[in-house]
């Protein structure tokens, strides 16, 4: 009796372990195995994550089709900018300043803040074109401004979200909730990494504060999780708990994962679960990156000429810091650079946040940044092959914010997922184009709406991937980035 009661024990144990794919292929006649073998070959026409090597999730796979971009940077500007006062320029708007809003234009809408009645809020800032293209500007940008011809407008980019977690995950997951993967997460996963040695998706913050979601915006949600991204710093260690501990030298560390590698092959040979094999991976990440991350952290580096370009200050938090650290990154092989500048919520609500106060701080921060970075991946030969992409995660209200039904003291702008502006460059998008238009007051599209739906498409398409096949069995779904709505690539944007 001894004897049987631990065999049945040891039996539970080894059930205990076994995965539902385990379980599926051992059962009866295996008629799981041949279920699930069939739902991958759904998606075969896609990509698969097995035709990633075992030993290295990274490594470079060929896209659907030869796409002009092989990288991507994406700044986004936490809390939304207002376009009313940067790229989207209503004279209509400066004739209506002070007057009340009609009521059509309040029925049925949701905001965030605005109550009763308020008034219309023409532009804060000056306008005027600039370049060939003619694109309309504030004086905000004097920078940007310079580099308009390098650069596609969108005019017309929509969300169904006006808070600003939901809108956030939108924008970079094509979901308003959290455990999707975000586009770098897709685009890692889909095209691997030219560089071992560094993270395929580096994520950069500044501004003082995280995202309202935090990590959610670059999670690999129901993508295996080495296909993350790696938050980097720009004081102390790059990355957390990249240096060793005291008295832990580089050899002990590679003894110690040699061993960590043979037991987690052991595992993995076991139990088959491939979470194991990315775990083998990060480590093996890790240790590499011990070496090859500072260096490419270090922007100390650079020239004068260059500091003097991005307006940078070694040692600091900064978007310049983290402008000039993007182009550092793709040079090296980083396949997606994602930059989150947080201060952008402009309600007026506080000096911070008011478009006449730290609004125009904010702009001073980004402008000549941003105007550097499309300047210094031009002259490199880098910005051809370099998506460039800019935006908030929805517009502002051409009426002015009122709180509890009054005008407030410092003047601000209320959410508007109706239209707002993002710009592309390089990587194959058309310079210097204006993709759809809004209103009179620019409150919503009246030329070329473009869903959220269309804007990652047309990314996925710059990277030669067809949305419809970047795709991943998940709950019983082929899931992919542009979700179950019938995508189109805007074509009016591609050179």
């Amino acid at each position: 009796m001894k004897l049987e009661s631990l065999l049945n024990e040891t039996r539970l144990r080894t059930l205990e372990h076994e995965t539902r794919r385990q379980f599926l292929s051992r059962c009866t006649t295996g008629l799981g195995a041949m279920f699930l073998a069939g739902k991958s070959g759904s998606f075969a026409s896609g990509l698969d994550y097995s035709t990633h090597d075992t030993a290295n999730p990274f490594n470079a796979l060929p896209p659907h089709f030869r796409g002009k971009a092989k990288r991507v940077i994406y700044l986004h500007m936490i809390g939304a900018p207002s376009q009313l006062e940067l790229f989207d320029y209503k004279p209509d708007l400066e004739r209506l300043d002070g007057q009340a809003c009609p009521q059509s234009f309040l029925e049925g809408k949701d905001f965030a803040f605005i109550q009763g009645t308020p008034n219309m809020l023409g532009p804060q800032y000056p306008f005027k074109q600039h370049g060939k293209s003619g694109a309309w500007v504030s004086d905000r940008l004097p920078f940007f401004s310079k580099v308009v011809d390098d650069v596609s407008f969108i005019k017309t980019l929509q969300t169904d979200q006006f808070n600003h977690g939901p809108a956030q995950l939108m924008v970079h997951s094509g979901q308003a909730r959290i455990g999707y993967p975000s586009i770098g997460s897709w685009v890692t996963w889909g095209m691997g990494t030219e560089n071992e040695d560094l993270p395929g998706f580096v994520v950069l913050l500044s501004g003082g504060r995280q995202p309202r979601v935090g990590k959610a915006l670059w999670s690999s949600g129901f993508l295996p999780s080495v296909y993350q991204g790696v938050q980097c710093r720009s004081v102390g260690d790059p990355v957390l708990n990249v240096s060793n501990p005291e008295g832990i030298s580089r050899d002990i560390r590679r003894s110690t994962l040699d061993t960590l590698k043979t037991l987690n092959t052991q595992t993995h040979e076991d139990f088959g679960d491939p979470e194991t094999l990315t775990r083998i991976a990060q480590y093996e990440m890790a240790f590499r990156m011990q070496m090859a991350v500072p260096d490419a952290m270090d922007i100390s580096k650079e020239p004068a000429e260059v500091h003097e370009l991005y307006g940078t200050a070694p040692g600091k938090e900064s978007f310049a810091n983290n402008c000039l650290l993007a182009r550092r990154l793709v040079e090296r092989g980083t396949r997606y650079v994602q930059l989150f500048d947080w201060g952008w919520d402009s309600h007026g609500a506080g000096e911070a946040e008011a478009l006449n106060g730290g609004f125009q701080d904010k702009c001073r921060e980004v402008d000549k940044p941003m105007a550097a970075l499309l300047t210094d991946l031009k002259r490199r030969g880098l910005l051809e092959d370099t998506l460039v992409v800019w935006s908030g995660e929805f517009g502002r209200t051409p009426m002015r914010e009122n709180r509890n039904g009054r005008e407030m003291k410092l003047i601000g702008r209320d959410h508007n997922p109706g239209a707002f502006t993002a710009w592309m460059a390089g990587g194959g998008i058309k310079p210097g184009v204006t993709y759809g238009e809004t209103d009179e007051v620019g409150y919503s599209a009246a030329v070329n709406p473009v869903p959220m739906e269309n804007y990652h498409a047309t990314m996925l398409h710059l990277l030669g991937f067809d949305h419809k096949k970047l795709n991943y069995p998940f709950q019983g779904l082929d899931q992919r980035l542009t979700g179950v709505k019938d995508a189109k690539v805007i074509k009016g944007l591609l050179a």
